[in-house]
């Protein structure tokens, strides 16, 4: 939570875009009603707050939950209930986030119904959309369809969120266009001055990149054609 304020309060927020806010705790999600309640958009404005979603994060392992949260993943749902309800009586959304959904870099791979389960417990208690990362970037299409059988199972596709690449690649229909997803990635890498480090954003790129050149070839050479029967 260190520095959130000074990004908030430096931020122009635009009523069209999402300014969600890493919550670890409870601690932290005291501190961030306070910082909300202490600077409320100006009264009778249409400005947006300084934001209105946080974000909670989970493992699928219990050694990676030990190793990065200090206690075991039924521990960690305990604490973020409480978060999650304050942040919903507030009237902030949550986005859950599970970490480690195919391969644990301490304990290996992961068990479906594990996933199954954090995922299950999110949605239960109040998350609005879930997030499925395969943090170590292991998965295969026959794993990534093994979970994702698993968590949909019991949680609703619509509800889960950055495994797009991975739904696509295990036939699920999301609705999202990966092509135009992939053109903000690199618009977003090209302003930050990095390389664009999605292996699938690269891939559509680079075969959108191809298109275009054959396109123009193909233009140029008609035009060629034309201008030789003149």
């Amino acid at each position: 939570m260190a520095g959130t304020a000074d990004v908030l309060l430096q931020i122009k927020q635009k009523p069209e875009v999402r300014y969600p806010v890493l919550v670890p705790n409870l601690k932290g999600m005291d501190t961030l009603v306070d910082l909300l309640e202490r600077h409320p958009p100006p009264a009778g404005s249409y400005e947006p707050p300084l934001t209105d979603e946080i974000a909670v994060f989970i493992a699928a392992s219990e050694s990676f939950s030990k190793a990065n949260l200090n206690c075991s993943i039924a521990e960690s749902i305990d604490r973020l209930g409480p978060v999650i309800r304050l942040a919903r009586f507030k009237g902030l959304r949550v986005r859950g986030y599970v970490s480690t959904v195919i391969t644990c870099p301490y304990e290996g791979p992961i068990a479906p119904e594990k996933v199954r389960d954090v995922a299950k417990a999110l949605h239960q208690i109040g998350c609005y959309e879930i997030s499925l990362g395969d943090t170590v970037g292991t998965g295969t299409p026959i794993t990534v369809e093994s979970m994702l059988n698993a968590v949909t199972s019991v949680v609703p596709v619509e509800k889960l969120a950055d495994i797009v690449h991975a739904l696509h690649g295990a036939g699920y229909t999301t609705g999202v266009d990966l092509e135009s997803l992939a053109e903000i990635g690199g618009w977003i890498s090209s302003q930050l001055g990095r390389p664009n480090s999605s292996r699938v954003g690269q891939a559509l790129l680079a075969k959108k990149k191809r298109e275009a050149a054959a396109k123009a070839k193909e233009t140029q050479a008609g035009e060629e054609a034309i201008q030789a029967r003149l």
